[in-house]
């Protein structure tokens, strides 16, 4: 038990000064990427989603 509290203890230590924690600035943009790119890929794959149903419902027709 001794060194789960162990492992905690140098965990928060490490958390609070080592780690460099991003400026608000910094994180804002990051989080704006991250969305802009999840956008753009949900969008290709709607695209392909798009084209394989409209190859399959051609294909289900013949």
């Amino acid at each position: 038990m001794s060194k789960i509290g162990t492992y905690v203890k140098e965990s928060f230590k490490e958390l609070t000064t080592k780690v460099t924690w991003p400026s608000w600035d910094k994180l804002q943009s990051s989080a704006l990427l991250v969305m802009v790119a999840t956008l753009i890929l949900a969008v290709i794959i709607w695209v392909i989603d798009l084209i394989i149903r409209t190859g399959m419902t051609a294909i289900y027709q013949l």
